[in-house]
């Protein structure tokens, strides 16, 4: 699945053009190397987000297309 995706389903960024213009500014990493949105992601992959001045840093745990809201969580680990 696209990184993009990835981010909207999971719910780490809201909408996906926002995922993907973080994604272009250089502020998402995949296993420690800055990634594009169309980065292929995968369970066991470590996605690293900055936020302005904060970080947050999460381990894939499954992919899916879609997901409900509460559902979400499941789709990931914080580290």
């Amino acid at each position: 699945m696209r990184l993009d995706k990835y981010l909207k389903v999971s719910r780490l960024i809201k909408r996906r053009t926002v995922a993907n213009e973080a994604c272009d500014a250089g502020r998402v990493m995949v296993n420690g190397k800055v990634a594009k949105a169309s980065v292929d992601v995968k369970a066991g992959d470590i996605i690293e987000i900055a936020f302005g001045t904060k970080s947050v840093k999460v381990e894939v745990l499954d992919v899916q297309d879609t997901s409900k809201k509460d559902e979400a969580k499941e789709l990931y680990k914080y580290l």
